[in-house]
């Protein structure tokens, strides 16, 4: 970009980062029936220096940055926005049916953090009766919240017309999506911990039903959420964050939820009454596609690293997102054999007296390989937050829906650390897996705190108030416009 004519030279350096952290935008990151502009000659623009007619374009495609939630859809164009932030049909008074317009997938994150906190609570080693009480609570408030979410997004989908399949194309709301169904096996696995032990055979089929149905409902939904973004939208290499791995979600809660179903079953009788073996089976099946698509995904988000340097902070909590793949992988899979594979274990023999230890094993070393590499994205998650902790006015981190990454990636992360150690039989795992889950509670009773606050100082699902790349994109869009008038091409 020729520096005669570059935005930098207009505007200062604060007011548009070059430094890494402000991502550039692709001048091809949109399908074309996002916008009408014509990306055929995009490879000649960055040689033909800046054109503010161009940054509109831009402008409105840069909310497309995985890991933020607007609080209004994207992909409706720019007069439901204005109609948005006008209130309520242009009367100035906002209602009920106005702030339940700005609904948006992400508040399911809320589930998915509430219900992952009842299951550290369930896991960890040192019990009591308070305790469990507590995780009984949480369950049943999380519940509330699910209904509370799936009633509240139909009543938006019916009040905004249209606006359920444009989420399905919006760059910066379809990644969510996944999460409704994440927060619906959250709320199984709960089932299977404060549930079957309460009840009898008929909650164990039960149980079976909605584990097939998960299992066909995570596949579907992964798989057709990447084929829906892979065919309408574009994500360049330098706006990758981890929240590219959130479609993959679903299938990595199949471990866990199969884990902790058959652990809680009272002996092997109930096991086999259910074919656990095939629960067992395809649970690993089901598990292995999540993690190796999320694998293949991390190999993109160290490339954006080492050539972009840390995302923008306002996207930074969804660095979190990368410590779940392992982590729920390790707690799925070291559950199974070390609980699971007890009460499976007259059928799995294989003819062979030694087949029940060396699954146990197998499952072992695969688990504390992979957690490893779980506690590394979590040190490399935290130490990326640590600049934003430093007081600076320049800081651009405001409450968003993804806060809750702070929370449910790393209850991952805990119950990983309690299934190895209850495997490895190490008190001193348990111990540090304690103190992460004490930590975790704390985290999410901030986070939960802080969605309140917001909901009450109207900051968020508030028609003038957005989160997120909303935000991003309007105060680009202030700052392009100064630029127009300034070199004269509002004209043009």
């Amino acid at each position: 970009m020729p520096t005669g004519t570059s935005l930098p030279g207009r505007l200062n350096q604060e007011e548009v980062p070059e430094n890494g952290y402000e991502s550039p935008v692709s001048p091809d990151d949109t399908p074309a029936f996002f916008s009408d502009v014509n990306t055929d000659n995009s490879g000649e623009r960055r040689r033909a220096g800046y054109n503010a007619s161009e940054d509109v374009a831009d402008v409105e495609r840069s909310n497309s940055e995985a890991g933020t939630s607007p609080q209004t859809s994207n992909g409706s164009g720019k007069e439901k926005v204005n109609d948005l932030e006008a209130g309520s049909r242009g009367s100035g008074k906002v209602g009920f049916r106005d702030r339940i317009a700005c609904y948006t997938w992400t508040w399911f994150t809320m589930n998915m953090a509430t219900g992952g906190i009842a299951n550290v609570l369930s896991g960890i080693p040192y019990q009591a009766e308070w305790l469990r009480i507590i995780g009984v609570i949480l369950f049943l408030f999380n519940l509330v919240l699910f209904i509370m979410n799936c009633v509240f997004i139909t009543m938006k989908f019916k009040f905004r017309p249209g606006s359920f399949t444009e989420s399905f194309i919006s760059p910066s709301e379809s990644l969510f999506i996944p999460a409704s169904v994440v927060s619906f096996g959250t709320v199984l696995v709960n089932f299977s911990q404060y549930g079957i032990p309460y009840t009898g055979p008929w909650f164990h089929t039960v149980m079976q039903v909605l584990f097939w149905a998960y299992v066909a409902i995570s596949v579907i939904a992964s798989a057709g959420i990447y084929l829906i973004i892979w065919s309408t939208q574009s994500f360049p290499i330098h706006m990758m964050t981890p929240i590219w791995i959130f479609p993959a979600y679903p299938l990595l809660l199949v471990a866990p939820f199969a884990a902790n179903l058959i652990a809680a079953l009272p002996d092997a009788a109930a096991a086999d009454r259910i074919n656990s073996i095939a629960i067992a089976f395809g649970a690993v099946c089901v598990q292995g596609i999540g993690f190796l698509v999320s694998l293949m995904i991390y190999s993109a988000f160290i490339y954006r690293l080492m050539t972009q340097k840390l995302p923008r902070e306002t996207t930074r909590p969804g660095m979190f997102v990368s410590v779940g793949p392992s982590g729920f992988t390790v707690a799925g899979l070291v559950l199974l054999g070390n609980k699971g594979i007890s009460k499976i274990s007259p059928n799995v023999h294989f003819g062979n007296e030694n087949a029940e230890f060396v699954l146990k094993l197998i499952s072992l070393l695969v688990g504390i390989w992979l957690w490893g590499l779980c506690l590394w994205f979590f040190l490399v998650s935290v130490g990326a937050h640590f600049q934003i902790l430093k007081p600076d006015d320049k800081h651009q981190i405001h409450f968003d829906m993804t806060w809750f990454s702070f929370v449910f990636p790393n209850t991952a992360l805990v119950t990983a650390t309690f299934a190895v150690a209850n495997s490895l039989d190490s008190r001193a795992l348990r111990i540090f897996g304690t103190v992460l889950a004490v930590l975790l509670v704390m985290m999410w009773i901030y986070v939960f705190g802080m969605m309140i606050r917001a909901i009450a100082l109207k900051r968020i699902l508030y028609p003038e108030q957005v989160d997120g790349a909303e935000r991003i994109r309007r105060r680009w869009a202030q700052k392009v416009e100064h630029v127009k008038k300034q070199t004269g091409l509002a004209n043009q």
